[in-house]
């Protein structure tokens, strides 16, 4: 067999990664989330959704019924998901904050699961209410950490959201496993409910500049991106322009301003930035060595005012990932040997790499491929095998899509013969 070229193996590919972030205020969802998902864009073609959320119902009954069941918001999205052929690939909650991974299934094999953390930082730095949770994993052979927080809130409180900022950072090492530190990581999303406000302007200012879309003197004023000028690793973390009103805080069932007694100055509370990692600096006379192909660009980031349930906007920031994968072929490779049927047991043959070690709890699933028919006519079902390593927590290989023909039955031929019907 011929050699497979390196150039065709390693060719650049573009992913889509569609990232929301939402205080939801203790609500449930609401009946349509279309918009938020970008579900009637036609021009995207996604490969990830990454969903963070803060402030979900973490009363005692809300929490002991979602420990023995799929919490409200991880079902919707899961329901609304699996048509379009997402897996939930990952997701981790502490109290109030909640983040899912959902991807398309052909994804799965190059996607694995390092490990989840949640760092609280709350009441005494121990209750969950406030902090950040946090996914590590290895996509196409890069490093990957997501990152939903919630910082603590007031304007006076800036100096503390920055000090919990730089403490979940902190926390973010795995001296015991294989595992490179967070700043050594090829990509960082990190989101959430970061609570900054806009200073010195009074209310009204603040208000006729939104009302006038006049945003720049607000920027200049914004806690984030003053903290940025002032702190060289902060400034890593990228931001796509606030081209979009600020995001807190409304009348609940409104897109007003809050017009309680309080009448809070309006903020972008709500934010989403990125890291990429640091190439190392190369001395004037030593040549620098190509490094992988790994970029992020950033294609859109805008608020959602389509959604009044919470005194929060929705903020979703949608990315073209371009990479070279440093894993071109899936662990296991996966193969139905025969027709199937469902009266006959169903006969695989898989193959793995070298340097794949299995387990005795490793296992094969069979399962259903969903498929949005609203607009095609009705066909015959579709199934998937799925190779889930015990060791890896991750799914290692999928086989192509196949038909297991329904159950035969026998019928009396002219002749009075039996033939086999399908």
């Amino acid at each position: 067999m011929a050699a497979m070229n390196p150039q065709t193996e390693l060719r650049v590919r573009t992913l889509s990664i569609h990232v929301v972030t939402w205080n939801v205020a203790s609500a449930a969802p609401p009946p349509d989330l279309s918009d938020l998902l970008q579900l009637n864009n036609l021009n995207l073609n996604l490969d990830v959704y990454v969903i963070g959320l803060q402030e979900m119902n973490c009363g005692i009954m809300s929490l002991l019924s979602d420990t023995a069941f799929e919490d409200p918001w991880s079902s919707f999205f899961m329901d609304v998901l699996s048509p379009l052929s997402f897996v939930k690939v990952s997701s981790v909650r502490m109290q109030g904050l909640l983040l899912l991974i959902f991807a398309k299934y052909q994804h799965l094999p190059f996607i694995q699961i390092l490990s989840t953390k949640s760092t609280p930082t709350g009441l005494f730095g121990y209750w969950g209410n406030k902090g950040g949770i946090n996914i590590f994993l290895k996509f196409y052979g890069y490093y990957v950490s997501i990152i939903n927080c919630h910082l603590p809130p007031h304007m006076a409180n800036n100096d503390q959201r920055l000090e919990h900022f730089d403490r979940i950072l902190e926390m973010q090492n795995f001296e015991a496993q294989d595992i490179p530190n967070i700043l050594d990581h090829d990509l960082i999303l990190w989101f959430g409910d970061m609570n900054f406000r806009i200073e010195d302007f009074g209310l009204h200012f603040v208000r006729e500049s939104i009302k006038n879309q006049c945003y720049s003197d607000l920027w200049e004023k914004d806690q984030l991106s003053i903290a940025k000028r002032h702190d060289p690793l902060l400034r890593e973390f990228q931001e796509g322009p606030l081209l979009f009103p600020p995001t807190y805080k409304f009348d609940k069932n409104s897109n007003n301003y809050d017009t309680s007694e309080k009448k809070r100055k309006p903020a972008w509370t709500d934010r989403i930035l990125w890291r990429l990692k640091r190439q190392p600096q190369a001395a004037v006379h030593t040549p620098t060595p190509s490094a992988p192909h790994f970029t992020l660009f950033p294609r859109s980031y805008v608020s959602h005012m389509l959604y009044s349930i919470s005194d929060h906007k929705p903020v979703t920031s949608t990315f073209d990932l371009e990479l070279k994968p440093l894993v071109s072929a899936p662990l296991i490779t996966l193969l139905p040997e025969s027709l199937c049927t469902e009266e006959s047991d169903l006969l695989i043959s898989y193959s793995l790499t070298a340097d794949f070690l299995s387990s005795p709890w490793d296992w094969i699933g069979l399962y259903k491929v969903y498929i949005d028919i609203s607009d095609i006519p009705e066909t015959e079902d579709q199934f998937l095998l799925f190779y889930y390593s015990n060791n890896l927590h991750s799914v290692v290989g999928i086989s192509k899509p196949f038909k297991i023909q329904p159950h035969s039955f026998l019928a009396e031929g002219p002749l009075d013969e039996a033939q086999p019907q399908i």
